[in-house]
């Protein structure tokens, strides 16, 4: 087993970790979790003695072998599969060295441990790897230097996997993996017969994958059993316990305290005030537990439009004379909640970027509203807002006429105390970048929403005040994400991307999941197989016919009801304002001497107002109700 025993850390003056306490058995599989900057990475680089511990020790056994995500691409001529192959250091020494042994004893000894290492199966399971994060055929054949630097990042993370060390220590690793990839490693890491140590804010794979959870919080190590939803449960509970027993002790403090102070100075009493104060003086106060807050996604109410917002018909899109999607026929309207699904490289990013206008249809028609306000998002916005310049300054340059208190109250809402907001952009991390992005988003008060990958460097709490914030947006969305999670609770549809081309999926993410299961992927972009691919899509589609059907019902039932609660929401808020003008003209006294006829009218209207008003929350409450119980079943 892993051991971590009294272990402390400091960076400078400051204490990151502090005498914490671990046990991790073997064959369990851990999420660390904790707000960024709270030390999980720290943790990881002592394990591996990247770094030296303040105190304490790390025990782990010494037949274990370690793999650790890595931050650096592999690169160079040979192909996929070898390259993966090839991180096995210990399996390509062993072949090495059969191809000149000449000792039996050796002989025997050296194919023993490739019998252990499985090297008959090497590159099958090689294959399997990288096919799983995406990879076909061809592509395993290509050199590794041909790739873009998030796809050699999946290199190496089949490149850890393939070793299939004793101790995998995961950090972040889903961050280059499209939904697809992340399906499949979820599944993986659920099967692995290793001891998984995961640093991860994908609630989807914490739930999934792993059967314990280290939180870090305040410098220490709590240990729960069960997965993420389990965690969080057992947080609170314990919360509310340490609430309720600090109330108690402080009762019994203020008591002792309040004896002390009366009877001490009594000769009667003083051995027994001395005693009350012996006692206090023993008492270890319980410390309060500060709740985690993560900063609030607003957006702003809008006007809404005529349907639809786009219109598209026999579009093509691409760049230059090189096509990427074609002939695409939808419809987007007012209320779509529409998630982009497909590998990467077939096409998301390039539709979301059409429709935000970044890119012009190279054929086909779009129609769209010329009242329409788009709230686009994409890293590369991120990755181009001005270091040099402050986060206020950044949205003062494009809505100047914004008073500076308003945007600084907005910037406040996101998360962004006062130093953030007159620091310099290049100081932010990439989470709080995110937050600034989404901030001139919602100053826009768009209609729709073009989210493309929003979550890649936001925290758990802060991926759900963002899923309540998209399920509270009065507008359409178009995601393209890697968290399920996300998709699972904020989309009504989904449209499939491949072949060129986009339609509607009739289906949700399990059955999405299930389809990508029974696939070989190795084949998708071959089209010497294509039809031997289509056929069993088909098949396995066709035997969910009523699965698929109540789904579809349910979106549309979902759809219908979220703008029911939305119409009765917005009555609700219609009829107060109306009351709180009508209860601000009364507030004038002079209001009744000059128009007295007029003040005695609008006093039987209140009490008119005050009826609409309990039918139109009732209604509200009715609708919400209504809404969470489909989105639950």
């Amino acid at each position: 087993m892993l051991k971590i025993n009294n272990l402390t850390y400091r960076i400078g003056d400051r204490i990151l970790l502090d005498q914490v306490n671990a046990v991790i058995n073997p064959g369990t599989k851990v999420g660390l979790v904790g707000r960024n900057g709270t030390g999980k990475t720290t943790l990881f680089q002592l394990i591996i003695n990247k770094l030296q511990s303040d105190g304490g020790s790390i025990e782990i056994p010494h037949r274990w072998t370690i793999g650790v995500t890595s931050q650096d691409a592999p690169n160079g001529p040979k192909s996929l599969v070898d390259t993966v192959i090839e991180s096995n250091k210990e399996l390509v020494s062993l072949w090495e060295e059969a191809k000149t042994a000449t000792d039996p004893n050796r002989i025997s000894e050296i194919h023993d441990k490739l019998t252990n290492l499985n090297a008959h199966s090497a590159e099958a399971r090689a294959a399997r790897i990288l096919a799983g994060l995406g990879f076909d055929q061809e592509a395993q054949c290509r050199a590794c230097n041909s790739f873009s630097g998030g796809w050699r990042m999946r290199v190496a993370l089949a490149s850890l996997l393939f070793t299939n060390p004793d101790l995998l220590l995961l950090d972040e690793p889903t961050n280059h993996l499209d939904l697809e990839a992340v399906l499949w490693f979820e599944d993986y890491i659920s099967r692995y017969d290793g001891t998984v140590l995961l640093i991860s804010h994908d609630r989807k794979l914490l739930n999934t994958a792993v059967d314990h959870i280290i939180h870090l919080e305040g410098k220490n190590l709590t240990s729960y059993k069960g997965n993420y939803d389990r965690f969080e449960e057992s947080r609170r509970l314990k919360q509310e316990l340490n609430a309720k027993q600090r109330v108690k002790q402080n009762a019994q403090r203020a008591h002792m305290e309040a004896f002390v102070a009366r009877f001490r100075a009594k000769a009667t009493k003083a051995k027994q005030a001395q005693s009350r104060l012996k006692m206090l003086e023993r008492m270890v106060p319980l410390t309060e537990t500060l709740e985690e807050k993560a900063p609030n996604f607003i957006f702003s109410k809008i006007s809404e439009l005529p349907p639809p917002l786009y219109s598209l018909e026999g579009v093509d899109v691409g760049y230059e004379d090189i096509k990427v999607l074609e002939n695409i026929s939808l419809r987007l309207d007012n209320d779509d909640r529409v998630a982009l699904i497909g590998a990467n490289g077939n096409g998301k990013s390039t539709f979301v970027k059409l429709l935000a206008g970044v890119i012009k249809e190279m054929s086909g028609n779009i129609i769209k509203s010329s009242k329409l306000r788009i709230g686009y998002f994409s890293q590369d916005l991120t990755d181009e807002l001005d270091p040099s310049i402050s986060p206020i300054d950044s949205i003062t340059k494009i809505y100047s006429k914004e008073p500076i208190e308003s945007i600084r109250r907005h910037l406040g809402a996101y998360g962004f105390n006062q130093d953030m907001v007159f620091g310099t952009i290049k100081q932010l991390s990439g989470g709080e970048k995110a937050r600034l992005l989404f901030a001139k988003i919602a100053l826009a008060k768009p209609h729709i929403l073009l989210l493309d990958e929003p979550t890649n460097h936001l925290d758990i709490l802060s991926r759900e005040a963002l899923i309540q914030a998209i399920n509270g947006f009065p507008g359409a969305v178009i995601l393209v994400s890697h968290d399920p999670h996300l998709l699972e609770l904020t989309v009504d549809r989904f449209w499939l991307v491949a072949n060129n081309t986009i339609q509607n999926y009739d289906g949700d993410i399990s059955d999405y999941r299930s389809l990508l299961i029974s696939q070989n992927r190795s084949i998708k972009h071959n089209k010497k197989h294509q039809k031997e691919r289509t056929q069993p899509l088909k098949t396995s589609l066709s035997s969910k016919k009523d699965k698929r059907r109540l789904a579809a019902e349910q979106r549309k039932s979902i759809t219908v009801l979220r703008k029911a609660a939305r119409d009765a929401e917005n009555e609700l808020v219609r009829l107060s304002e109306e009351k709180s003008q009508i209860l601000e003209s009364l507030k004038n006294p002079k209001f009744y001497k000059e128009q007295p006829d007029e003040a005695q009218a609008l006093q039987i209207q209140i009490g008119h107002l005050q009826k609409e008003l309990d039918i139109a929350e009732k209604r509200w409450i009715e609708e919400q109700e209504a809404l969470e119980k489909a989105k639950t079943s």
